[in-house]
């Protein structure tokens, strides 16, 4: 079987790449690759906690490969970081690296680009799927996460913190992509049929930052007896 890594984001397009990736079963996970700010210790855009990244990876039974980026990080810094990352998955064998990206072509032809430099094939699970469709399988199917970002000049800043469940997909409005593929929000998830079992997670603050409206999500803490 073709060994590859997982872009892993902490949202739930790469959790249902994950997913589709066990399902196919032609392919050996050999781990997952988070790049966080290191600054905040956060993913980008998503601004996951590491520990909740560590939580998912744990309970996804995968190796996670954390790649640390400066803040600010520059396009360059980027790709050095992550030509490093892909320097050394191919010294340990690695063929391909795996992408949760729906429909955005011009960040699948980067990707396309900057893999075939590096020697590693680009895998693309959930690429082409209708994402009215695949966001009701995904809730369907038991995946549960919560909205972590919210690009208010696209969607009310009030869907920050939300369930993504079947009532979210109603209330969205017109014009927003079902998945958020167009940027208008990013998920963490907390359970699905990606992972071993559920992770407990506990709602921090919602606040304003850099033109975005972040909803915090922690592991929660066991209650002392």
């Amino acid at each position: 079987m073709k060994k590859l890594l997982l872009s892993w984001s902490s949202g739930k397009d790469s959790a249902w790449a994950l997913h589709r990736l066990r399902l196919h079963g032609g392919y050996e996970i050999a781990g997952l690759v988070t790049t966080l700010n290191a600054a905040f210790d956060r993913v980008a855009m998503h601004s996951t906690r590491r520990a909740l990244v560590e939580a998912q990876a744990a309970a996804a039974e995968l190796p996670l490969t954390i790649v640390p980026l400066p803040w600010p990080c520059s396009n360059d810094q980027y790709e050095a970081a992550m030509t490093a990352v892909c320097a050394q998955a191919v010294s340990q064998g690695i063929q391909a690296m795996a992408f949760g990206d729906l429909f955005l072509e011009d960040i699948r032809q980067y990707r396309i680009d900057k893999l075939r430099d590096a020697g590693l094939e680009p895998i693309f699970p959930v690429w082409g799927l209708d994402t009215k469709s695949l966001a009701a399988e995904m809730i369907a199917a038991g995946l549960r996460a919560r909205l972590v970002c919210v690009d208010p000049k696209k969607l009310p800043a009030a869907f920050a913190g939300r369930e993504f469940d079947a009532a979210l997909l109603r209330d969205l409005p017109p014009g927003i992509d079902p998945c958020g593929e167009n940027g208008e929000f990013h998920t963490a998830v907390y359970a699905g049929p990606m992972f071993r079992e559920p992770i407990p997670v506990e709602a921090g603050e919602v606040v304003a930052r850099d033109n975005f409206v972040f909803a915090d999500l922690r592991v929660a803490q066991p209650v002392s007896a």
